[in-house]
Parts: structure tokens; sequence; C-alpha cells
């Protein structure tokens, strides 16, 4: 038992890349050697986040030299701070009157641009950020997941609620002198169990998940039903209530577009009023600064027109290249035939291909994103109580796993830093208000698993 215990103590205690010191592997070999006579075997463990370059943040590969140029300019708003009026370090202008970040790319981090939280969380300084006299909520901090915050219910939890509550305020900063708000009451939310997380999703490749047509998607929901029955592992895809079209972005499904994606967190996240969410969420006299909305398309007297962030933030995203996964090994080719054979692949489905886009870097490229895109049951266990479009209150989108290997928390609401963890919350029994998980008997079949098979899965799964 030491020695299993000592190997998973060796593999969560070494620094990236500091694997194949000499030391570290004569330690390796000595242990190998003691357990090959004792007859113990290795417990699996998360190798942990992935070393090496990030393989993810770059455009896609053919591009014209315009279409380069915009994915440029986009990376440059999505990484602009914003303040209030703007200012010379923060030349956005919006921010507030509430707020949880003071751009995207604080949130869009980990490993590059686009990803997901950062190892230190950028919230702690945004919080106090030009004088604001905003207090850390207890479920943050610098060494944790960016979070945003929602209230499933109303005060009184008599109603649905299911919103964004904003974490901060623009309270006592330079540049906003007369606004006074006070931050929610997250404790009291906590004490009566109304308050849920989400940390932000990985945006990489968000323009081949546009480009993935509807009925290929549909296509595959229909596939290997028999399967799927076993396992009683269904899912249905999130549409749009305007014109009936499958929606594949955010942790429910819940936006058709990367426009609309950018909309919405843009105003809900760091408070910019824009063109398509024109109106402040908070209209507290004394906070109000700017006309609305506050991010608008740039017209000049020839006709011409500048982008808004927006679009730029969308562009940016929509040529973002899918992320690269590590050369393969023995182990990660065993263990995504593993993958395959329990039954991941049924809702984390391998790839699909994109049809014709008008940008021809899109059109027809195989996606690796190990998602269906549907929204699945997931049980109480990993419930918000939040409904979005179609997803009800224990639905969520499979999450894409291209790019795992590099991530440092998981689920939906950062739950979790050890894979072996994640994978075992997708289990829950139904507890008459949800029903069971769709993941359990998959979940079943990873425990009876062998120790090698679950460490190649493991060891697969990092490697994307």
């Amino acid at each position: 038992m030491y020695w299993k215990l000592e190997t998973s103590r060796l593999a969560k205690s070494r620094p990236a890349g500091r694997c194949n010191t000499p030391s570290t592997r004569l330690l390796m070999l000595l242990i190998t050697a003691v357990m090959c006579t004792t007859g113990q075997s290795v417990a699996q463990a998360d190798p942990g986040v992935r070393g090496g370059p990030a393989g993810a943040g770059s455009p896609i590969a053919g591009l014209t030299a315009a279409q380069q140029s915009f994915f440029s300019a986009g990376l440059i708003n999505f990484m602009q701070l914003d303040s209030v009026t703007g200012s010379v370090t923060n030349t956005g202008n919006g921010l507030g009157p509430r707020f949880n970040a003071e751009s995207c790319g604080q949130c869009h981090a980990q490993p590059a641009v686009g990803g997901t939280s950062p190892a230190i969380n950028p919230q702690i300084a945004a919080a106090t950020d030009q004088g604001a006299t905003n207090q850390i909520p207890a479920f943050l901090s610098s060494n944790g997941p960016v979070r945003e915050a929602r209230f499933p219910y109303t005060s009184d939890m008599r109603q649905p609620d299911g919103g964004v509550h904003d974490l901060f305020t623009i309270t006592g900063r330079g540049d906003a002198p007369g606004c006074n708000l006070v931050q929610p009451n997250f404790q009291q939310a906590a004490d009566s169990g109304n308050l849920m997380f989400r940390i932000p999703t990985p945006v990489f490749g968000g323009g081949l998940i546009e480009s993935i047509p509807d009925s290929a998607l549909l296509a595959n929901m229909n596939a290997n039903l028999t399967a799927k029955s076993r396992l009683k592992s269904a899912g249905h895809p999130n549409t749009s209530g305007n014109d009936g079209t499958i929606t594949r972005f955010g942790w429910k499904a819940q936006n058709k577009s990367l426009e609309i994606f950018s909309g919405e967190a843009y105003n809900v996240e760091i408070g910019v009023t824009n063109e398509l969410f024109p109106n402040e969420r908070d209209g507290t006299p004394g906070c109000q600064f700017n006309s609305t909305p506050e991010d608008i398309t740039n017209f000049s007297l020839d006709g011409t027109a500048l982008p808004s962030d927006v679009v730029r933030f969308a562009t940016f995203m929509r040529l973002l290249d899918q992320p690269q996964p590590a050369p393969s090994t023995p182990s990660t080719v065993h263990g995504q035939q593993v993958f395959g054979k329990i039954g991941c692949a049924l809702c984390h489905t391998p790839s699909f291909a994109t049809g014709q886009s008008t940008v021809t870097a899109l059109s027809n490229v195989q996606v690796n994103l190990f998602s269906d895109l549907l929204i699945h049951h997931m049980g109480p266990k990993l419930a918000d109580s939040v409904s979005q479009g179609g997803a009800g209150g224990d639905e969520f989108r499979t999450a894409p796993l291209w790019g795992l290997g590099q991530r440092i928390y998981f689920l939906h609401d950062g739950r979790a830093s050890d894979l072996l963890k994640a994978i075992r919350s997708h289990a829950s029994s139904g507890n008459g208000q949800y029903p069971d998980s769709e993941a359990n008997a998959v979940i079943d079949n990873f425990k009876g698993l062998s120790e090698h098979d679950q460490q190649d899965l493991l060891n697969f799964l990092r490697s994307l």
C-alpha cells in the first residue's frame, strides 16, 4: 500500500516538465522493481495538467491576409481591459455598474487566450481595481477558479431566477464618482441553498463548432441507439425559440451563435451594453456614466464602418483553431480504445466534419471536439436548478474534451481539479426532483475497469 500511495504522491506533486529528471526516473524504477516483486500495482491517478506548449490559441490554418488581420484585431479587443468611462490603462469603456471581470481574456486564459480559468484568479485584483471597495466573496480565492454566481430562485425561494448576480460593483472606483451600490448577499444565498456557480467555458474552435451542420448533430444523436438505450443515455438538442435550429454555446448550449455568446457575456460579465444587449442590467441612478449601448458599430462619413467589440470578439473566436493533442503513446492509444469500449464516446463524440462555410478555412474540416453538443440529464449531484432554453435544472451540454489535458478545473462550477474526481462526479441517483444521471452506467463501467485500464484512460484524456 505504501508504494501505491508514494507513486500517486509523486505523480501529483512533481512540477510540470520535471517528471524525467534522473533522480525521479531512478526512484520510479526502484518503486516499479519493488512492486514487481511484491505483486502490487500502481493506483490510478490524474497525471495532472500537461506541461509543454499550449497547443492552442492560434488562428486556424488557411486564413486570408484580411481574415488574419481581423483575428489579430479581435485578439486585442478580447484582451482589452475595460473601465467605466475609459482610461489610459483600461482603454475600453462601459464597465459595470455590476461586473465579474474587466475583460474577456481575464477569464478565458488557460492554457492560452481563449481557454478557461487560469491558475491565478484575476477576479481578486479586479475587485479593488481603481479604488473599488468590493469584498471578496468566500467562494473566490487567488488560487481557485474564476466564477460567476447564479441564484436559482428569487430571495423568497418561491419563483425561478437563474440569472447571473455579478460579484462586484463600481462603487469606490475613481472613474465612478457618486455611485453607491451594494454587492449581493452571497452568504445569505449560500445559507438558503440558493447559490450556484459557473466557470468559463473554453472558446477554442468556436467557428468549427458553429459550422457543424444541424443534420450532422441529429444524425449522430440517432446513431448507436441500441447501445445508448442499454446505457440509458439519450440526450437531446437545445434549440432556438426563434428559428428552431440547434443552439450549441454555453454550459447548457443556450446560445445560438458566437455573436450572441459574446454580446451576452459582454453585458452580463463585464457590464458593457452593446447592440445585441443594449439595456443596462442595473439602472441605479448615479451609476450611469455613458449613453447606451456602450459598444457600437463605428460609422464614418464615407459610408464605411468599423465593427463593434462584440463582432471582433466573435470573429476572434470564429477563427481560433481547435486545440492540438499531445503525441500518442501506447498508453493513450489504449486509453482511447477503453474510452470507446465503456461508452464514453456515445456522448463525447470524437469528431464531426464542418459543412461549407463562407470562410474557406472552416469548410470541410474534421472537428475533434469529443462532444455531441447535446444536453443530457446529469442527476441531482451536478444539478444547478437553472433552466436555460430547453435545458432543465439538471441538464448540461456534453462538454467538449479537446484541450482537457491543460485544464486546471473541471465541471460547470469548477468543483474538481482532479480528473478522477470529475469523472466519478458524473454519477448520481435520482431524487424525485431530478432523474438518474445519464452517465451512471458508463461510470459503473469505468469503476469495473482494471487499474491499468483506468490509468490509460486518464492518460488519454490528459493527452487531449
